[in-house]
């Protein structure tokens, strides 16, 4: 492990005699290439830095205690060294971490798909409230969302909606929300105040560049038709949305965000571009075998990652038994305990892998 860090070392420094360079300066590709390459190693050699000086540290308390010391100081020297030989493994551990591969997917933009599943309109109702979610803590973290698409019931829920989201980083986090989400409340459509439970499903995409999955014009299918909204009110009467069929998946997008039937149909070939990358990682890895089904299941009420329940104001993820007290800070976004916990149950799992 320490010859692959002192590579990744060496190569840090190599990488910052190079972004000093006249000839690479002024190459614009270059120097991204380089810079970003930089900023991938950067927190691992900080780490690994940190390590040396505390292994050093280390080394000078137990030369100090062959040395003639009074009690006093021995014991001070001690307690010193105890404390340096902790921070050290907990360096460690850290290292361990950040050498673990990455998922190449995780700082791009992503699609989430929210559908209703099982609970008719309260599933709707619930898939509303998921969106809003996810646009509070994308917000919170400072990316950008956009609405791609979007089938709305009479009460304002959805059927199902596509939104993209923009920033870094996206994919690492928002990769946990993929499943079945179940909600238990007393509906708005109840008038005998009982508890019902609800699900809807979520669905994460990576957002993958044109040059990452090859489209045919010949295999495509493309129909348009009058945007509508809410309550089934047209937005407009002219052809502007788009749906598009790849014709050898059978796979269908549909988009109607925009005035424009081109910038719907753009939009519609981002989310296509997402859906064949996901089926062929699906295809190529037997591991992700099934991946959506797995991660998404067929919405029934048994199946979930995680429930909302409203009479207890509180928020269960089952995948790894935490519950949370606060429902409705976590449906205002708050999302990072929950998720960063999920975070470390990843990395703790592929630890365990490793080293068994």
């Amino acid at each position: 492990m320490f010859d692959r860090l002192a590579s990744m070392e060496e190569r840090y420094e190599h990488l910052s005699q190079l972004l000093c360079r006249p000839d690479v300066a002024s190459d614009p590709e270059k120097l991204r290439l380089y810079a970003k390459e930089q900023a991938e190693l950067a927190e691992t050699v900080e780490v690994y830095r940190e390590w040396k000086k505390v292994s050093q540290n280390i080394d000078e308390a137990k030369a100090m205690l062959q040395d003639k010391l009074d009690d006093e100081m021995r014991e001070f020297v001690r307690a010193e060294l105890a404390e340096l030989q902790r921070r050290r493994e907990g360096l460690e551990h850290r290292l361990k971490i950040l050498l673990l591969p990455k998922d190449p997917n995780d700082d791009k933009d992503v699609f989430l798909e929210i559908r209703a599943a099982a609970g008719g309109e309260e599933a709707a109702l619930f898939a509303a409230e998921l969106l809003r979610m996810y646009q509070r803590y994308a917000e919170k973290h400072g990316w950008k969302t956009e609405i791609i698409d979007a089938s709305y019931t009479d009460m304002g829920g959805y059927r199902e909606v596509v939104m993209a989201v923009h920033g870094k980083g996206a994919y690492a986090k928002l990769k946990f929300e993929s499943g079945t989400h179940r909600v238990q409340r007393v509906p708005v459509t109840e008038s005998g105040g009982r508890i019902h439970t609800s699900t809807a499903t979520v669905a994460v995409l990576p957002e993958v560049e044109e040059v990452e999955v090859e489209i045919h014009e010949k295999d495509l299918r493309i129909d348009t038709f009058c945007s509508t909204g809410p309550g089934g009110q047209s937005v407009n009467t002219t052809q502007s949305a788009v749906r598009i069929t790849h014709l050898p998946t059978g796979i269908v997008v549909s988009c109607q965000d925009e005035k424009s039937q081109l910038k719907n149909k753009e939009k519609a070939m981002r989310v296509l571009r997402a859906r064949l990358y996901e089926k062929a990682q699906r295809e190529q890895q037997e591991e992700l075998a099934a991946k959506r089904r797995l991660q998404v299941g067929t919405g029934d009420r048994s199946e979930r990652i995680r429930t909302y329940n409203f009479p207890q104001s509180r928020v269960t993820d089952h995948r790894i038994g935490l519950t949370l007290h606060k429902l409705d800070a976590v449906l205002d976004g708050e999302l990072d305990e929950i998720i960063q916990a999920l975070i470390v149950e990843s990395q703790a799992e592929m630890l365990r892998v490793r080293e068994a």
